[in-house]
């Protein structure tokens, strides 16, 4: 079915570029391709607008296989209309989707289905018809063997009204519009539970009370973990008064006796069967609301540690930090391959193994000729770059502290028993440490996202659309770096647009039987890497010192054609034309627009002619913490400390300050202005000066400021 319209409406985005988008989507097209290399048919939609329609289009999908569901199970009933049939064909919200069904779903045997098999059914839509007729009059001839008295049939229709009262599609519209606009979220300790050790981290929840509606993602997370620990009882409800007024209003026509019952079925269809039904509906709604912002910060952070800046290649003497099973020491060549590993023992008690891990420190270095030290930022890592920086190497080296974070996850993982059978966890975990500071990405992209520490709830949030998200991400970033196809490892290349793990696979293969690859050409001599995935990645794959220089580009080679034409028409090579700012300048990409190439991707092009192959990333820069500061006992408030920002939240932002436990700046301390989003003031791993305001060694908690502190 053709969603455009609908995923039009709800995206802001003209429906002749979603149409477009649906299109290449349907052909197996990949959104960095789509957004990169076919600007003109979506009107250069960007890769996030691009992801948008790709996921509303697969929420939409999944309406359509509800849909099926349900229409077999009241076709299933004989009970479907062509009307009925119509109504859900043209509905799109789930939850509209649900209240159509509702009178329809298969039911448990409930209150009403008991009344209705003692034949009560006529006496509730008598009294649904709210008459002046008096109620027990009404009633009277429902007394049978079944129904001992007049009350007894009064209740049994009371309570199918009721039912009546909860399937009733306008009254669950209105009822559901009061919560979302509303209620309010509540929770209160479990008995007993405010004793208990792990009860204590949700104190600040044990009598909580607030508006549904501006209650925030970290926040309801926080209280929906509470409860699935069988800490907290969490509600949702708004004013019960309001709600049984919109009822009434809706439901009660005038002030007969029968009206009267029928009130009575209202308030009571409200507590037992409308208010829980409709709460836990807004309850995962506002879940699904809270997961989504979750997620959205987890790729935002996760897309920024992806992207941190690399060391490139470098030869690097890599440290896996620890005090009593001593310091993993890896050596690794320019290209990341292991060449030595070994021990050390800087903080034993021996002042003999202190001389003998310095030594060994100042041979590794010699012989490899080390150009960085990298040490994980675990236990014991400040103290082992204490340790290092006091050594006296006869190179100029530098170094860094890196996150440990997902080392230890890596380390026990099939890839690193593949890439490193040999060795044993903790030599994988130094070797991690270092391949990470030369290039973050290709060693991020082994380990699970969800693993990287720089999430918020992650484990509490919808798991699948997590995984959609962050593996949108990381192709998102593998994508725009580029990657070299000669060197980049399997997990890499699984990355890359139109690839996926199996062709990946055998372009290694390939490259380990044949040798390096010359140029993109022989991407299409890889068994079964046929047209349509050369035509997604080749554009991503990088080759340095390819005969065509292009090869080492962004430029994709269905456009080879437009930029030899350019060097032909100024009498010059390809090669001129990219090492000549001169020559470029001469040219006007008006000149070459065709049928098949557009101005959007002319002028990609000419960006690429400038600065073929770059990376767009950064390069590493040395970071240094306070050298007095080791221990939460070493913090004293008002302190103005380097720090590194380790995580961002809804709330705020994660500080490394040089210990052992990341100090908290609340979203309110970025800044003296108003912030909405803390992404939109600090960046992972951004190198700040934060002011200590509050130390609490017990809780282990630190409060610290960027207000009014230099950056």
């Amino acid at each position: 079915m053709d969603f455009s319209n609908f995923i039009s409406q709800a995206l802001g985005i003209p429906s002749g570029q979603v149409s477009a988008t649906l299109k290449l989507m349907g052909e197996g097209a990949t959104i960095p391709f789509i957004s990169r290399y076919r600007k003109e048919a979506t009107g250069s939609l960007d890769e996030v607008q691009v992801a948008a329609v790709f996921n509303e289009a697969a929420r939409l999908q999944e309406v359509e296989k509800r849909k099926e569901v349900i229409l077999k199970s009241i076709e299933e009933q004989g009970a479907l209309t062509e009307e009925l049939r119509e109504r859900i064909a043209g509905c799109y919200v789930l939850a509209t989707l649900e209240d159509i069904y509702l009178p329809y779903r298969p039911k448990r045997r409930t209150r009403a289905t008991i009344a209705r098999e003692k034949g009560l059914e006529p006496l509730a839509g008598e009294l649904a018809r709210q008459t002046y007729v008096e109620a027990a009059k009404l009633a009277q001839k429902y007394v049978t063997c079944e129904v001992a008295s007049v009350d007894e049939a009064l209740e049994g229709a009371r309570d199918i009204i009721a039912e009546w009262a909860n399937e009733n599609e306008a009254a669950r519209r209105q009822i559901r519009s009061l919560f979302e606009k509303e209620a309010s979220i509540s929770a209160t300790v479990v008995k007993g539970k405010d004793k208990e050790a792990e009860g204590a981290k949700y104190r600040d929840y044990f009598a909580f009370s607030g508006p549904l509606h501006s209650c925030p993602s970290h926040r309801l997370l926080a209280l929906r973990r509470g409860e699935a620990e069988g800490i907290l009882r969490v509600g949702i409800a708004p004013q019960q008064e309001k709600a049984l007024n919109i009822l009434e209003k809706l439901l009660v026509k005038n002030d007969s006796e029968s009206a009267m019952h029928v009130k009575a079925a209202i308030a009571d269809s409200y507590k037992r069967l409308l208010s829980p039904s409709i709460e836990t509906e807004v309850a995962a709604l506002s879940k699904a609301k809270a997961d989504d912002e979750a997620i959205r910060v987890f790729a935002a952070n996760l897309r920024q540690l992806l992207l941190s800046p690399p060391l490139g290649q470098k030869t690097v003497l890599a440290i896996d930090p620890g005090f009593r099973t001593g310091c993993k020491v890896v050596c690794l060549d320019a290209q990341g391959n292991l060449r030595h590993n070994d021990t050390i023992y800087p903080h034993a008690s021996s002042q003999g193994e202190k001389v003998a891990a310095a030594k060994k420190i100042e041979t590794m270095v010699e012989a490899y000729r080390i150009d960085t030290i990298a040490i994980g930022n675990g236990t014991a890592g400040r103290e082992t770059e204490e340790f290092v920086k006091k050594l006296r190497l006869n190179r100029q080296v530098q170094v860094f502290v890196v996150s440990e974070d997902g080392a230890s996850i890596y380390s026990a993982s099939p890839v690193a028993r593949e890439e490193l059978p040999e060795y044993d966890v903790t030599v994988r975990g130094a070797v991690s440490i270092g391949r990470r500071l030369m290039d973050p990405l290709a060693e991020l992209v082994k380990i699970d996202p969800k693993s990287i520490g720089v999430g918020q709830y992650q484990h509490d949030v919808n798991q699948q659309l997590l995984k959609r998200s962050l593996d949108q991400t990381v192709e998102s970033c593998v994508n725009m770096v580029g990657v070299n196809l000669n060197t980049a490892s399997k997990h890499l290349l699984a990355y890359v647009s139109g690839m996926g793990p199996q062709l990946a696979e055998r372009v290694v293969s390939w490259r380990r039987e044949n040798g390096q690859f010359a140029s993109r050409k022989q991407l299409r001599e890889v068994p079964r890497l046929g047209a349509k995935a050369f035509e997604q990645c080749a554009g991503f794959l990088r080759i340095s010192n390819a005969q065509n220089p292009l090869d080492n580009s962004a430029v994709h080679p269905e456009n080879y054609h437009v930029v030899e034409q350019m060097a032909n028409d100024l009498g010059c090579t390809v090669s001129d034309l990219l090492q000549n700012e001169q020559l470029r300048k001469q040219l006007s990409p008006q000149k070459y627009v065709s049928k098949e190439v557009g101005l959007p991707t002319l002028l990609d092009i000419m960006k690429e002619l400038a600065k073929p192959g770059l990376d767009p990333r950064r390069y590493a820069k040395v970071f240094e913490f306070a050298q007095h500061v080791h221990t939460l006992e070493d913090l004293q408030q008002e302190m103005i400390l380097p720090g590194i920002v380790t995580n961002i939240t809804g709330f705020g932002a994660f500080v490394d300050v040089g210990i052992k436990q990341d100090g908290l700046v609340h979203i309110s301390q970025l800044t003296d202005a108003f912030v909405s989003n803390p992404g939109d003031v600090v960046k992972l791993h951004q190198h700040v000066q934060v002011r200590v305001i509050d130390v609490d060694i017990a809780r282990k908690r630190i409060q610290l400021s960027m207000k009014g502190v230099s950056q």
